[in-house]
C-alpha cells in the first residue's frame, strides 16, 4: 500500500512539474510573439513617420519654388511692389488635392491628397527695419536710421538704454565679422563680439530680453546688406518711425490712402502724408523690395510640418538664402534653428 501511495505522489509530482512547464512554454511565447508585434507596430510607426516626412518635405518644397515663381514672375513686370500684388496674397489652408492632380484610380494618392492641408503666405522683409541699416561698413552708427530706431523705440515704450545697448552689441558684433573675414577664418569665441543674428528672434545674442525681442519682432529684420524701408507695405508703426513728424494718425490715414492707390513714386508719399518738405532719401526709404519670407505649412496624418524661407530677388531671378523646418509634430510646431542652404536661383 505504501509503495502505492509513493507511486501516486511521484506521478503526480510529474504531473505538476509537465504543467507548469507548459505554462512556462505558453508565457515565454506570448512574451517573444508579443516583442515580435510590438517591433513590427514600431517598424510600421516609423515607416509611416517617415513616409509622412518625405512627404511634407516634397510638397512645402514645391511650394516654395511655387512661391520663387510668383516672385519671378512679378519682378519681371517691374514696378513697385504693393500689397495688392498676386504675392501678397496668403494662401488659406486648402485641401491639397485641390493642387495636385492625383490618380483617383489608386485610393491611397487619393486618401494622401484628400486629408492634407497646405496653407502659405509671401511677406515682404523690406516693410521693416533693416538691422543692418544701423552700422555702415565702416563700423560707425548710421544717424538718420539711429533716429528712426528711437521712434519706433518709443512707440514700442521701450527704454532707450535698450537701443544703446543693441547698437554697442551690433558695432561689436559687425567688427568681429569683419576681423574674421579680413583674416579668412570662422567666427569663434576668440573673437570680441557676439554673433551676428540672422533673424530677429536672435537678438537676444545682442543683449535684449525676451520681452523686447517679442516686441521688436513684427517690425524688424536682419537682412544681408543695407536695404530702404518699403513705404508701399509698411505697416503704420513702422510708417511713424521712417517718416519724423508722422503722428499715428496720420499713419492710419496713409494706410488707408494706400490701399486705394499704392504709391508710385516718393513725391506721391509726400503728398499723401502731407509733408511737402519732408526729407526722404533713397537709401532709407523706397517703394520697392527684393527680400521676402516664405511661411509654409502642411497638415498630414495628423501631424503639421511648417517651413520658413528667406529668398533674395534681382529682377527675375529667386535664390533662397536661408530655411528652418521644425520636425513634424502632433501639435503646434515648434521653433528651429536655422539651416543654411545652397542658393537656388530660378
Amino acid at each position: 500500500m505504501k509503495r502505492h501511495i509513493l507511486a501516486g505522489t511521484a506521478r503526480g509530482r510529474q504531473r505538476g512539474a509537465a504543467i507548469l512547464l507548459a505554462m512556462l512554454t505558453v508565457v515565454l511565447v506570448a512574451t517573444l510573439a508579443s516583442a515580435a508585434l510590438w517591433q513590427q507596430w514600431r517598424a510600421v510607426e516609423v515607416e509611416s513617420a517617415e513616409r509622412a516626412r518625405a512627404q511634407s518635405t516634397w510638397v512645402l518644397s514645391g511650394a516654395l519654388d511655387w512661391a520663387r515663381l510668383i516672385l519671378s514672375e512679378d519682378g519681371r513686370k517691374g514696378g513697385t511692389d504693393h500689397l495688392s500684388e498676386p504675392w501678397a496674397m496668403p494662401l488659406e489652408q486648402a485641401r491639397l488635392s485641390t493642387f495636385l492632380a492625383a490618380d483617383r484610380s489608386d485610393s491611397l494618392v487619393a486618401d494622401a491628397s484628400t486629408n492634407a492641408f497646405l496653407s502659405g503666405q509671401i511677406s515682404d522683409l523690406q516693410a521693416r527695419l533693416n538691422l543692418r541699416n544701423l552700422v555702415q561698413d565702416d563700423g560707425k552708427v548710421h544717424p538718420p536710421t539711429l533716429r528712426m530706431w528711437e521712434r519706433l523705440f518709443a512707440q514700442l515704450g521701450l527704454p532707450h538704454q535698450q537701443l544703446d545697448a543693441l547698437v554697442a552689441q551690433l558695432t561689436r558684433a559687425q567688427r568681429a565679422g569683419g576681423t574674421a573675414l579680413a583674416a579668412n577664418q570662422a567666427l569663434d569665441a576668440s573673437l570680441d563680439g557676439p554673433l551676428m543674428p540672422q533673424e530677429a528672434e536672435q537678438l537676444a545674442w545682442l543683449g535684449l530680453d525676451a520681452a523686447a525681442v517679442a516686441s521688436l519682432s513684427p517690425y524688424i529684420a536682419v537682412l544681408p546688406e543695407r536695404t530702404p524701408v518699403n513705404l508701399n507695405t509698411a505697416s503704420a508703426t513702422v510708417l511713424s518711425a521712417c517718416l519724423e513728424g508722422l503722428s499715428p494718425s496720420d499713419a492710419q490715414r496713409l494706410l488707408q490712402a494706400r490701399r486705394l492707390r499704392p504709391w508710385d513714386n516718393l513725391d506721391d508719399v509726400k503728398t499723401a502724408a502731407r509733408l511737402p518738405r519732408l526729407s526722404m532719401d533713397i537709401q532709407q526709404l523706397g517703394l520697392s523690395t527684393r527680400f521676402f519670407a516664405l511661411r509654409g505649412a502642411l497638415q498630414i496624418e495628423g501631424r503639421t510640418v511648417q517651413e520658413y524661407s528667406v529668398v533674395q530677388r534681382d529682377g527675375t531671378k529667386v535664390k533662397t538664402l536661408w530655411r528652418k523646418r521644425p520636425l513634424p509634430v502632433a501639435g503646434p510646431a515648434q521653433a528651429a534653428t536655422p539651416t543654411p542652404t545652397m542658393p537656388t536661383d530660378f
